[in-house]
């Protein structure tokens, strides 16, 4: 079976409720998602799922445990995380919860898409589980352009463990498709090993789930296939909001004509989109377009904002997003 999971929490509920409407309108109702908990702060998104007969909250607390202690015990092996994340309590893991999304790798879904909570689907991925007829992972995204936020890059063990070759297929842990059971038990105590060899210091703490996570698929060698790199240039789109080209149209996205697969909001803070839907007339790149799924069956409950939009951010942060990611599409 196929379906859609991703990652959430109350802390962003607003956001969570666009992604499930926006899968809805392109996929239809009887997609199957399952949402894994961030963390315990779940009371609102579950009275949400509980009007959704195709969603379900993930409660499998034994495949939760196995993936909370996995990650744990791969930041344990890292050198320098601990100084890195400020903190000298060895109890405390940076974002630790962004790991739970190794749960897909367990279940309910033999073949599966992973969707980042700040994302929203803007065209069928029926294409993207095609591929996986042919491959083990399937990406669409430009993180190959930055490395930085994927490796250590002052590791000199980084090129000894990776050829160039491989580090150019590096890619955005915000979407992703595989399968169930691709990670074997077996095949997570040699990574452990291979990490507490060496391997550790080529992992980049600040972003631990999406290093991990290209670790585990390039140390496994599984075959990988990225549209962004495969696709004709006249037929790939980009899916960044900070991209200013796309043209907005009936409630889709679209670069150079062709329709956005989905809309990633990279950079911008859950408390942003938590602001907005309270009410406060705070601008950000494709404003509309996220309202629109957040209040698509209730639009009565649409904030209604009077005079001009303050700006989400100043011109200076814009720049320091932009420099973070580095991602032109």
């Amino acid at each position: 079976m196929n379906g859609i999971c991703t990652l959430a929490n109350d802390q962003v509920y607003h956001q969570l409720v666009a992604l499930l409407n926006s899968i809805e309108v392109f996929m239809g109702k009887d997609m199957p998602v399952c949402v894994y908990p961030y963390d315990e702060n779940t009371s609102r998104i579950a009275a949400e799922i509980a009007h959704r007969p195709n969603v379900q909250l993930y409660s499998d607390s034994l495949s939760i445990q196995h993936w909370d202690r996995f990650a744990r015990q791969v930041w344990d092996t890292h050198p320098t995380a601990q100084q890195r994340w400020k903190s000298s309590d060895r109890n405390f893991y940076y974002r630790v919860g962004t790991h739970r999304r190794l749960c897909g790798f367990d279940a309910p879904f033999d073949r599966f898409l992973y969707m980042d909570a700040d994302t929203i689907l803007l065209n069928s991925v029926d294409f993207i589980f095609n591929q996986l007829d042919q491959q083990d992972w399937i990406v669409y995204d430009f993180q190959f352009k930055d490395l930085s936020h994927v490796y250590d890059q002052t590791s000199p063990r980084l090129t000894q463990v990776f050829s160039d070759t491989q580090l150019s297929r590096i890619f955005c842990s915000g979407f992703y498709a595989s399968r169930q059971g691709i990670f074997s038990t077996a095949q997570q105590d040699w990574l452990l090993l291979e990490l507490r060899a060496g391997d550790a210091e080529i992992l980049y703490p600040m972003a631990p789930d999406q290093t991990l996570l290209n670790y585990m698929v390039m140390k496994f060698q599984l075959s990988s296939f990225n549209f962004a790199l495969e696709l004709p240039p006249q037929q790939k789109t980009g899916c960044c909001v900070t991209s200013s080209g796309f043209v907005a149209q009936d409630n889709r996205l679209f670069d150079r004509g062709n329709p956005l697969t989905y809309l990633h909001y990279i950079g911008l803070s859950s408390s942003l989109f938590n602001r907005v839907c309270e009410g406060e007339n705070i601008d950000f790149p494709y404003r509309d377009l996220f309202l629109y799924y957040r209040y698509l069956h209730e639009p009565e409950q649409r904030p209604t904002f009077v005079g001009q939009p303050q700006p989400y951010d100043t011109p200076k942060i814009r720049e320091r997003i932009l420099q973070k990611l580095r991602l032109s599409r």
